[in-house]
């Protein structure tokens, strides 16, 4: 398979998952970018694509330093995908502004362990990028620091960004976190919400390590 042919099939799964995070109200117009890592360099969307009527052309190859390397530009948060690929991080990048994230990104907190899903992001929270002006370096650095041993981060008071092996894996990450986020959203409307102990995320981390392995007991 040659790399144009692969390029091509990239572009047009780009397209698909943008097209269903604009569907699904993860993102909505032109809010939030995502990226595939073709090699050395990474086909992202351009600044300003809307979700309902992007094209598979529309997406920029680029250097992980931003230099568009076929027509159009990248979207601003370039640096953000250019960062996360050149720390080695994933292979996929979704940047969105999902309701319940975007709100729990405002706290400038992580998600805390309240439920053990959230275990199955890397670690006993999923972390909070610190606040930087969008499309900055800053933002960038922000967030790949964040990432290292998880696979999805909230960015304070901007929205989250999660990371895959596939594309198909960050935009499912994505679902997932909203899911979390509104789930946890609800239980702090409901009462005082009782967190799981080091000890119990230990354990479900280790029970993620197994799980789809055929070793996953039920003692």
């Amino acid at each position: 398979m040659t790399a144009a042919i692969l390029e091509a099939d990239a572009r047009v799964e780009l397209c698909k998952i943008y097209r269903k995070i604009e569907g699904s109200g993860l993102s909505l117009g032109n809010a939030g970018n995502i990226s595939l890592r073709l090699g050395d360099v990474m086909l992202i969307s351009p600044t300003g694509a809307d979700g309902a009527t992007v094209a598979p052309d529309d997406f920029v190859l680029s250097r992980f330093d931003g230099t568009a390397l076929s027509q159009g530009t990248p979207s601003s948060e370039w640096a953000i995908h250019g960062g996360i690929y050149a720390a080695g991080l994933a292979q996929a990048v979704i940047h969105a502004h999902p309701d319940c994230c975007v709100a729990l990104s405002c706290l400038r907190r992580p998600m805390p362990p309240f439920h053990y899903m959230v275990a199955s992001f890397g670690g006993h929270e999923v972390p909070c990028a610190p606040y930087a002006p969008f499309g900055t370096t800053a933002l960038a650095e922000g967030v790949v620091a964040s990432l290292a041993g998880h696979s999805a981060c909230l960015m304070a008071n901007h929205g989250m960004v999660c990371i895959g092996s596939t594309l198909a894996q960050a935009f499912a990450r994505t679902v997932k976190l909203e899911m979390l986020a509104r789930q946890l959203l609800l239980a702090r409307q409901a009462g005082e919400i009782v967190h799981l102990t080091r000890d119990e995320m230990d354990t479900v981390l280790g029970r993620y390590a197994e799980y789809g392995r055929g070793r996953l007991s039920s003692g």
